[in-house]
């Protein structure tokens, strides 16, 4: 088997699922991620809550199918930088600074797919290949 080809699948799987978990798992709390988001004094909480189902759920299809996974990263970012800077900065808890590092690290490996791509198993590399291989 050829990891070269395999690491980059399994990098962007444990990359998604994170926030395939948190997404679903906001869904099926609605109320109590808006209550959570407006306890944290954020106007508009309702539909800051449904942007960030829509943003973590699209996103991470996209990441971990690697179809159009550059644009998944980029709005799994845009989710996570507000998300890290208004939940996870109260630094006189230890689970916070925890939580601010994990963040921290997710990060860089979504700029990964977004500086290099989503490797070889993924729907943009099929893509890409029919298209050289005039739409075979």
């Amino acid at each position: 088997m050829d990891f070269q080809k395999i690491i980059p699948l399994i990098a962007r799987t444990c990359l998604a699922v994170i926030f395939i978990r948190s997404g679903v798992g906001k869904a099926l709390d609605f109320s109590g991620t808006q209550e959570q988001i407006a306890s944290a004094g954020l106007p508009l909480a309702a539909l800051l809550t449904a942007g960030a189902i829509v943003f973590e759920l699209v996103g991470a299809a996209l990441v971990l199918l690697g179809y159009k996974a550059k644009w998944g990263a980029l709005l799994l970012i845009l989710f996570l930088i507000p998300a890290t800077l208004v939940f996870h900065t109260n630094f006189a808890e230890a689970m916070q600074v925890t939580q601010f590092f994990k963040n921290l690290a997710i990060l860089g490996g979504l700029l990964m797919v977004t500086a290099f791509g989503s490797g070889p198993l993924s729907l943009d590399n099929q893509t890409s290949s029919r298209r050289r291989f005039g739409g075979m």
